[in-house]
């Protein structure tokens, strides 16, 4: 551990809390370092004079909100920083990531030709019978699966976009250079969900862990034709959301 840390049994925060938001500090200010190994339960009750149940919940609170992980037989480490996504500009995974000095990649789970539903119809006002692509996706940095991302696109006007290879293509800058399809704005929506088996595997996460739900219908340059309906299920451990608020002049 690179810094002592003072615990107060007389004060009303419980001690597991305070050791661990006094560990998730360490982490935060770099003091310490990704991959660093932590303490184990046994040299926090010693060290601190705690029990091994407080220890424990205190490592295992860290780990659910992703700042460490475990390995069997190892120990516990500091996980990777999580990558920090903002809400207020419209744009895609593949320049999010290369912003961030991440090689950005996928694996297409799937591209197919769909009949719109009764969601799709009434999300994009279509009319009956109107095909979209559909494409599902993992979504990777530097090889890491970070997301899970469903997306369906109005095929009239992006014919035979489903013949391409998105394993490292952006859908948003294939749809720039071959369709000349610019994007204005989108409505996005964001609630926490736990992963499911399905999610849980894909994404190599433990089933139940928390992650971001984000919902987006985006609409044209036009501001005017819903284009676009995605639904993105993101690993919790790994992304913080974050926008900055103004105060309104008086």
């Amino acid at each position: 551990m690179q810094r002592i840390i003072q615990l107060s049994k007389s004060s009303p925060l419980p001690v597991y809390y305070q050791l661990k938001e006094a560990l998730r500090k360490q982490i935060e200010s770099g003091a310490l370092k990704p991959h660093e190994r932590l303490p184990s339960e046994r040299e926090l009750e010693e060290s601190y004079g705690i029990s091994r149940m407080t220890a424990r919940r205190a490592l295992s609170e860290l780990e659910a909100e992703g700042y460490i992980y475990r390995r069997q037989g190892s120990g516990s480490f500091v996980a990777e920083p999580k990558i920090r996504q903002g809400l207020l500009r419209l744009t895609s995974f593949t320049e999010d990531m290369r912003q961030r000095g991440l090689s950005p990649g996928a694996r297409v789970l799937s591209i197919e030709l769909v009949t719109a539903d009764a969601e799709l119809t009434r999300r994009f006002q279509a009319e009956p019978g109107e095909r979209f692509v559909k494409i599902q996706r993992i979504r990777l940095a530097d090889e890491e699966p970070m997301a899970l991302e469903t997306s369906f696109l109005r095929y009239k006007f992006c014919p035979g976009i489903e013949e391409l290879d998105f394993t490292n293509r952006s859908i948003y800058e294939t749809l720039r250079e071959r369709y000349n399809i610019y994007l204005g704005y989108a409505d996005q929506t964001i609630e926490v969900k736990l992963a499911d088996e399905y999610e849980a595997e894909l994404l190599k996460v433990k089933q139940g862990t928390p992650m971001w739900l984000m919902e987006r219908t985006t609409y044209l340059e036009d501001n005017t034709t819903p284009f676009e309906y995605v639904h993105s299920i993101y690993r919790g451990d790994r992304y913080k959301l974050y926008v900055r608020l103004e105060r309104r002049a008086r």
